[in-house]
């Protein structure tokens, strides 16, 4: 029978709001998950890693690096795969803080098509003039292909969210040569009609790119195994949006992101919200399989910007009716 795994990142509740998040939270499929469920293993990672801990839990692996999604995506977005080393490259906002820089949450940034083409129109001419191969892939994601700079350490945007960007832009070689291009478009950017326009009508302006995912294509990949391609495209499927459902060659994988923008913000209210939606429309029919015989168990994954915690739920677990179902285990 399907065992899927349940991947929910930034369900564990912040030590300094958990007694008041969890005293108010109403996800009881989740609490009846958790309190019948067998403890796996608890995980702690280092902060300002460039991936976040369940980006780190789909690679398998401790990475110094973003997870190689740039050919994954491209295929997603239905864009023909071509050789080379590609990076996703995000059209952004960067607020000026204080004494230095911060990268806002992508899923707060407003992009339409026709804003993200003319922007890229704009600074398409700069990267080829350079020897870069820059290709439109959406609104919120374009790829750019060079080859030199495969040894550049990248982070993703939701690890980077929030914080001073100085931690986390490109280091390695071709960080100096990134750097310079990506000053030539800011350049270009901050004159332009379109995003005064958008300061106009109160939208943040599109002031930068985020440069991360590199990756080397499926000749450079030989090394990956199902679980990190599967672990990828569930990314790739999250970064554009897509629904959470799984695909039909992922079926034991289904990765809820939808906490992500209310803790990055920390807006704990909408947490509760959105907590409650994920419990009513994905974790309780994912019980009720299990309880009727659909699925034999259920491997659950819930993290934070630090941690993973998981557990492991059989089918058989369910029968002990006396267990009281409790979510004291999202606490610390």
């Amino acid at each position: 029978m399907p065992h899927p795994t349940l991947i929910i990142p930034f369900a564990l509740a912040p030590a300094e709001h958990a007694r008041d998040l969890l005293a108010t939270l109403q996800a009881p499929s989740l609490a009846q998950l958790l309190s019948h469920a067998s403890a796996v293993r608890r995980d702690a990672f280092e902060p300002y890693a460039p991936l976040l801990p369940h980006e780190q839990w789909l690679m398998e692996s401790q990475r110094d690096n973003s997870p190689a999604l740039a050919h994954t995506l491209m295929q997603q977005l239905g864009m023909s795969s071509e050789p080379g080393y590609w990076f996703v490259l995000d059209p952004a906002h960067f607020h000026v803080a204080r004494d230095h820089l911060v990268l806002t949450d992508r899923r707060q940034l407003t992009i339409d098509d026709a804003t993200s083409r003319t922007l890229f129109d704009a600074a398409h001419p700069l990267f080829e003039e350079l020897g870069y191969t820059l290709r439109y892939g959406d609104a919120r994601h374009w790829l750019l292909r060079a080859d030199a700079w495969s040894e550049l350490r990248t982070c993703t945007p939701d690890a980077a969210c929030g914080h001073n960007i100085d931690v986390w832009l490109p280091r390695g070689p071709g960080e100096r040569d990134w750097r310079r291009l990506h000053n030539e478009v800011q350049m270009l950017w901050h004159t332009h009609a379109i995003n005064d326009a958008r300061e106009l009508r109160g939208e943040r302006r599109i002031n930068a790119l985020w440069l991360w995912g590199g990756s080397a294509g499926p000749d450079g990949q030989a090394t990956q195994d199902h679980a990190q391609a599967a672990g990828l495209r569930a990314l790739a499927r999250c970064s554009l949006g897509q629904p959470a459902a799984p695909m039909p060659n992922d079926e034991a994988l289904l990765l809820l992101d939808a906490l992500m923008e209310p803790a990055l913000a920390g807006d704990w209210s909408g947490w509760l919200a959105v907590m409650s939606k994920l419990d009513e429309n994905h974790i309780k029919p994912l019980l009720t399989q299990l309880k009727q015989g659909a699925i034999d168990g259920i491997h659950l994954v819930l993290t934070d910007s630090t941690r993973v915690y998981q557990w492991q739920l059989r089918r058989s677990s369910m029968r002990k009716f006396w267990i009281r179902a409790s979510l004291a285990r999202l606490a610390p």
